[in-house]
């Protein structure tokens, strides 16, 4: 018996739709014969034979084409649940309602007379039996002949014991291969302690996790918490980092979840959003839709973090056409592969070009026409720019004016500019850099219909480059880490939240504004560097040491989001802020840009520095700002 259930199990969908068709059929023509023979003790009278087929033939004509319109064959044998259930109820209370209505139609018929209606009551029963025992047979059959003995998993702790951890613990039940052995539920709603779900007990709360640990020998811990505050979860992972556990996994939020359906797949270890000491920033994706669907989306620098985490994102609301743009082929040749794979029927065009290269670009928009243009191309990596500060200045200035430029010249409708916090009160030339493109979108907003939108944000986490991937080669090569200053503090987001940002923006920016996202309190680097450590299972300064070098040209001790002359005006977007800007001199920035160019392509480096600082007052290079 089990070898046939395995071979049944491997089938396709199409193959197991048609088991199960098959398997209705014979159990409903064998529930209508049982349903006479229980009403006639075991005798059914000969002269019911015929009437027993023709309700069997009748039954089916219902009873399958409504299971099948009701999905009754679409389902997953290893996770059927309660859903499923409902759905058989459904399907079989209409089936019978039809044969009830036919068979009363017919009951002045001879054929039908003395029909016994009790039967049609047993059959309908019977067939919930049968047909709902038939779809839970592979969640009985592993949860009897589980493979791995219980020596072989690991003890673990549920922390949550509502509909996500009900579901992860059925999950677990129902799979073969699962490496857990549930032993407890974790949760701090005083009702539910001492309840048993699927055979396994709420133990205790929270800050119970400790003793708990320590009394079932538990392994590892998941944290089935998708729709708790950040704090109730940070509070979990704590109390079983105090218990010695190495092994904490977590869901993440039910937002992250789709189709709502939690199982294994959705687990995930302790990430690097979950370092940020404050709760995720949802955007409302009101709007969004609308915004994208239909329209050619040129992104720029596409191959980057940000610009290949705007092409995934952008991908899901349904352009008519996607442009990828970015001088590395490498990371270009990667996304539109990935993207190409993910959504097969979006056009999707790859480009390899330098912003800088005017002819080029003017192509581009020449060939393709896009309708909104997403500027990501940098160069970012503020000390490298302090050394290189022409190539900086003839990228982040220059090549953004050309793409403005030509957006300009085709009436694009947007163009949306990515900025950083950097841009303000700058200190390194990256910043400055910024800030000039922002200066540039502020006047090109106001040369046709072309509508231009900068978005600022701060340091976003596992970027390239950025400190995560720093800090975790060092920690792996078993040390040391090395921050520049004990007090250095920076403000992080995470790559969905810059880049949901970013799309936002550009849908309810009307033209000419400088948008900021709400980012909490910047967080110090001496503790992202530690909880880091902690998250690779070792002790800071014991494993793994914390040493201190000295900031980098060009560095801050902390970011700042806005000016202190500009403040913010509330948007309609919750935790999104748009700058009050000054206007900009359109004659005096045209001259220092045409200043700016000749000491880029001079190499003057103290020409360029002196020209920023006209153009940027609050631009003090080479003074640390405390």
């Amino acid at each position: 018996m089990p070898i046939l259930f395995q071979k049944i199990f491997q089938k396709t969908p199409f193959t197991r739709m048609i088991f199960f068709m098959v398997a209705d059929i014979l159990l409903i023509s064998f529930a209508i014969w049982f349903a006479f023979f229980l009403r006639f003790e075991g005798q059914i009278p000969s002269q019911y034979g015929n009437i027993i087929q023709t309700v069997i033939i009748l039954a089916l004509v219902f009873l399958i084409p409504t299971f099948y319109f009701l999905r009754l064959y679409s389902f997953s044998w290893s996770y059927v649940s309660t859903n499923e259930l409902i759905s058989l109820g459904k399907a079989t209370t209409l089936g019978f309602l039809f044969l009830g209505v036919t068979i009363y139609i017919s009951k002045d018929f001879p054929f039908f007379a003395g029909f016994p209606r009790s039967t049609l009551f047993i059959s309908y029963f019977l067939i919930l039996l049968f047909s709902g025992g038939i779809r839970f047979a592979k969640r009985i059959y592993l949860q009897l002949f589980q493979r791995g003995s219980k020596e072989e998993k690991e003890r673990t702790l549920i922390v949550g014991a509502g509909d996500a951890g009900e579901q992860i613990l059925r999950s677990i039940q129902s799979s073969r291969l699962s490496p857990y052995l549930p032993v407890g539920f974790i949760d701090d709603d005083i009702l539910k302690q001492g309840s048993s779900i699927h055979g396994i007990k709420v133990l205790a709360g929270i800050k119970d996790i400790p003793e708990i640990v320590k009394s079932l020998r538990i392994g590892q811990i998941i944290v089935a918490l998708p729709s708790a505050k950040f704090s109730v979860v940070k509070k979990a992972v704590e109390m079983g980092r105090k218990s010695a556990i190495k092994k904490i996994k977590i869901l993440p939020p039910l937002s992250e979840i789709i189709n709502g359906e939690i199982t294994l797949s959705d687990i995930r270890g302790f990430q690097e959003e979950d370092l940020l000491d404050r709760e995720p920033i949802l955007q409302d994706l009101t709007g969004i839709e609308k915004f994208i669907r239909g329209k050619a989306i040129l992104i720029t620098g596409a191959a980057g973090s940000i610009g290949s985490e705007l092409s995934r994102q952008i991908a899901k609301f349904n352009p008519s056409f996607l442009l990828l743009l970015d001088q590395d082929e490498t990371g270009i040749f990667n996304i539109s592969e990935e993207l190409k794979e993910k959504f097969p029927k979006l056009k999707i065009s790859p480009l390899i070009a330098d912003i800088r290269d005017k002819e080029k670009i003017d192509q581009v928009f020449h060939n393709f026409h896009p309708h909104i243009v997403c500027h990501a191309a940098a160069y970012k990596h503020v000390p490298l720019m302090e050394v290189h500060l022409e190539e900086g200045v003839k990228n982040n200035i220059f090549g953004t004016k050309i793409v403005a430029e030509v957006a300009l010249k085709y009436k694009v409708d947007k163009f949306i500019f990515i900025s950083s916090d950097k841009a303000v009160n700058p200190k390194s030339v990256m910043g400055a850099t910024k800030r000039v493109g922002e200066m540039i979108c502020q006047v090109f907003n106001k040369r046709n219909s072309t509508k231009f939108i900068s978005v600022r944000f701060g340091n976003v986490l596992g970027s390239r480059g950025s400190v995560i991937p720093i800090f975790k080669e060092q920690i792996k090569k078993g040390g040391p880490i090395e921050i520049t200053h004990p007090k250095m503090k920076r403000y992080f987001m995470t790559t969905p939240e810059a880049v949901l940002l970013v799309i936002k923006a550009g849908s309810i920016g009307q033209g000419g504004e400088v948008f900021v996202l709400d980012m909490g309190n910047p967080i110090r680097i001496l503790n992202l560097a530690k909880e880091l450590i902690r998250l690779s299972g070792l002790e800071p300064d014991k494993d793994v040491p914390i040493i201190y070098s000295k900031p980098r040209p060009g560095e801050k001790f902390s970011e700042e989001i806005l000016t202190a002359e500009e403040g913010t005006v509330a948007t309609q977007s919750k935790k999104i802020f748009m700058a009050r800007l000054s206007e900009i001199d359109e004659k005096k920035l045209n001259f220092h840009l045409e200043q700016l160019k000749e000491a880029a392509y001079n190499l003057d480096k103290e020409k360029i520095k002196n020209i920023l600082k006209e153009l940027i007052p609050s631009y003090r290079s080479g003074i640390l700002q405390r």
